[in-house]
């Protein structure tokens, strides 16, 4: 473990004042930069956890934005709720974190924008990476005296990674105990390797958030994803949320006037979120 860098962490970023409403009053949290070697080289990432004893470990994947301050203090706030949360740099492929500070003054219809994303995307979606960097992510948490091994990991995804934390949770089905998925992109396709297809594979509880212009578009994918977990047996909610593509993440855009943040509606998944975890993870 590299560029250690420790502090107490009393108050949420600037720009998230709704969501630091769980963490008042509560146990101070400590933020640490690591590093976290996989097979294909070093990862940048941010370690969070209460500043005292250990607890369930947590895995969070970013959007497509990837480690910046609004998902380390997604990070704080969850850490402030007992857990100790890891989040990696997904682009570390291609280049340190952060790759965007905010996502608040970008235009995703920008075709500029769009081209930096697309690679950084792919270094991290390709065949067999996530699963790589899964089982070195789980590994990371569990070497940690911050994290209680007794209790099962949880994983959680925003947009592109709602199809990480699936993969996350087939490629250590001994250790994650629940997986969550909000506004996830790319979880049901008509490719082999679909996401949904891996439901055999996964021995944990399984959550679902989708936002309502999501199902718009693919309004068959929460059927063929409660179908293929229900076959195999993995305890799954899905539900449709009355919210855009994105609505949990406090940095984002406005767009055609109106913004993609909901602040009612991310607080009602994070509340799911917590029960998911506290019934899951021992």
């Amino acid at each position: 473990m590299t560029n250690r860098r420790e502090f107490i962490v009393r108050s949420m970023a600037a720009g998230v004042a709704v969501a630091a409403r769980s963490s008042l009053g509560a146990e101070p949290v400590v933020e640490t930069d690591v590093t976290i070697k996989t097979e294909d080289g070093t990862c940048d990432a941010c370690f969070t956890h209460p500043s005292s004893g250990s607890h369930a470990g947590v895995l969070i994947w970013p959007d497509a934005l990837g480690l910046r301050p609004t998902m380390r203090a997604m990070a704080r706030r969850l850490a402030a709720e007992r857990f100790s949360v890891l989040v990696p740099n997904p682009f570390y492929r291609l280049s340190k974190a952060p790759q965007f500070e905010t996502a608040a003054n970008l235009d995703f219809g920008d075709e500029s924008v769009m081209t930096k994303l697309r690679p950084l995307m792919a270094s991290v979606t390709a065949a067999g990476h996530a699963e790589k960097d899964a089982h070195a992510y789980v590994a990371f948490l569990d070497a940690q005296r911050e994290v209680d091994r007794t209790r099962k990991i949880g994983t959680q995804g925003y947009c592109m990674g709602g199809a990480l934390v699936v993969r996350t949770a087939a490629a250590e089905p001994g250790r994650v105990g629940a997986g969550a998925s909000f506004h996830g992109g790319g979880l049901v396709t008509d490719k082999p390797d679909s996401p949904h297809l891996l439901a055999p594979r996964i021995n944990g509880r399984m959550y679902f958030a989708i936002a309502s212009n999501d199902d718009e578009r693919q309004p068959e994918a929460k059927t063929l994803l409660k179908d293929s977990f229900a076959k195999a047996g993995v305890p799954t909610e899905i539900e449709v949320y009355p919210a855009r593509h994105g609505w949990c993440v406090a940095d984002m855009p406005i767009e055609k006037g109106a913004p993609i943040y909901d602040p009612t509606q991310a607080e009602r998944a994070w509340g799911k979120l917590l029960t998911l975890y506290k019934a899951a993870l021992g």
